[in-house]
């Protein structure tokens, strides 16, 4: 089975939606299932996740709502306030919304000192005592005190979203590597492979660019817990999903069927705990994908 693990839905809105800027101009309209269906069918995807790119509620109940109509969607990441001393009562009001597997709230946008916070820190310890996971959006910068919040939280399910956001156009390895290896020493903690060409150079991208970083997610994270995901519609500012899926491809081919599997799949059914057919993925040589 293949597994998408990060796929964003949205109606554009101009004013909601700040953050695509004029320079992404091709994120500037309605991505919807409809729209992703062809690419799933394409690519052999049996299933996404879909992901918050939004900080409401109201976005989460429209991801959920696409779920109960569109049965590739396995699950929804949303955004609930988890600072509110109310939480636990807030989360009551989806416990009839199963589809919804975990949280995510957009750290990379926050202050320094966010993630040293008592009461997001109490937050996300309370969504992951009621089974729920955290999906940890931030950028290489913050990897240090994202470190530090991976610790205090022990062995709770976490992703990290994106690699944490590396600087590959500056081709700055070292420094992210020593933290994403201290993260990754906690077991709790999984790695989403995805996001990358958009940290690359836009559209100049090359895989020796990108393979240095994968290699050390992989190395550090192990297979077991690495996660494929494309980013999709994120992904077309830098390439298309066949680029995307063709690296990842790629990088993956000395790895035996099993682990490949893993990546691809079975990682993130297991993290997320979706229900997905366990079809094989596409073994070595690596082919194009189209």
């Amino acid at each position: 089975m293949i597994v998408d693990s990060h796929v964003h839905f949205w109606r554009y809105d101009r004013d909601r939606d700040g953050w695509i800027t004029e320079a992404m101009a091709v994120l500037q309209r309605d991505f919807l299932p409809a729209d992703f269906e062809p690419l799933a069918r394409g690519h052999g995807i049996d299933g996404v996740v879909a992901v918050q790119a939004a900080q409401s509620e109201e976005e989460t109940r429209f991801l959920a709502d696409l779920a109960a109509g569109h049965p590739l969607i396995r699950g929804v990441v949303g955004w609930i306030d988890l600072k509110d001393p109310g939480l636990a009562g807030r989360l009551e009001a989806w416990a009839d919304r199963p589809v919804v597997k975990g949280w995510r709230h957009i750290v990379q946008a926050e202050p320094e000192g966010f993630l040293g916070r008592r009461d997001f820190r109490r937050g996300v310890a309370t969504i992951g005592r009621r089974g729920y996971t955290y999906d940890l959006l931030i950028y290489h910068h913050q990897l240090e005190e994202a470190a530090a919040f991976v610790e205090a939280l022990g062995d709770q399910r976490l992703m990290l979203d994106h690699c944490a956001k590396p600087d590959v156009r500056s081709d700055s390895l070292a420094p992210w590597e020593k933290e994403m290896r201290r993260i990754a020493r906690h077991p709790g903690v999984h790695c989403k492979l995805s996001g990358l060409l958009t940290e690359a150079r836009w559209r100049g991208w090359t895989e020796e660019d990108l393979r240095p970083y994968i290699d050390v997610v992989l190395d550090a994270f192990g297979p077991e817990r690495l996660v494929f995901g494309s980013d999709w519609p994120v992904v077309l500012l830098s390439g298309d999903y066949s680029d995307w899926m063709r690296v990842v491809e790629s990088c993956l081919a000395p790895l035996g069927a099993e682990l490949r599997q893993a990546v691809f799949g079975a990682n993130a059914a297991r993290f997320y705990s979706l229900e997905v057919s366990d079809r094989p993925v596409p073994g070595p040589p690596p082919q194009p994908w189209t």
